[in-house]
């Protein structure tokens, strides 16, 4: 079924991994329709969705990449998702995107947390604390 999806909607991909052995725990979408139904999956769930809003162009989005793979592995209880704001503009305007990155934290379909900039610090006490 998954490939159907895939091929319909657009596929998701695996953010860059770390090494080329362990496959990345961060999903890429560049469909919004492919998004949308992995946020309608997750709103029925109790699971912290931790969604980083970026942009290719973007320096400190790259400069804090290595560092959300790192936080993905290692809350493997949590959902990470990175979404290009030039690829998916509907759903960055959608959540009120202004600036790159942001980091919205969101449970059950609603957003409760945000972070502009890369602030990997404060990002990483965030999700250690919401993700219970």
């Amino acid at each position: 079924m998954g490939g159907v999806i895939s091929t319909v909607f657009g596929g998701v991909e695996d953010a860059a991994a770390g090494t080329e052995s362990e496959p990345s725990r961060v999903l890429k979408f560049s469909s919004s329709a492919r998004w949308q139904l992995h946020f309608n999956e997750i709103k029925e769930s109790n699971k912290l969705l931790v969604v980083d809003f970026s942009a290719s162009w973007c320096g400190p989005c790259r400069m804090i990449e290595p560092a959300i793979h790192a936080m993905a592995n290692k809350f493997s209880d949590v959902d990470f998702v990175k979404l290009d704001v030039d690829e998916l503009p509907d759903v960055a305007k959608e959540f009120n995107v202004t600036a790159m990155p942001t980091f919205v934290l969101v449970k059950r379909g609603k957003e409760i947390e945000r972070i502009i900039g890369a602030k990997k610090d404060e990002l990483e006490k965030k999700v250690s604390k919401l993700r219970a």
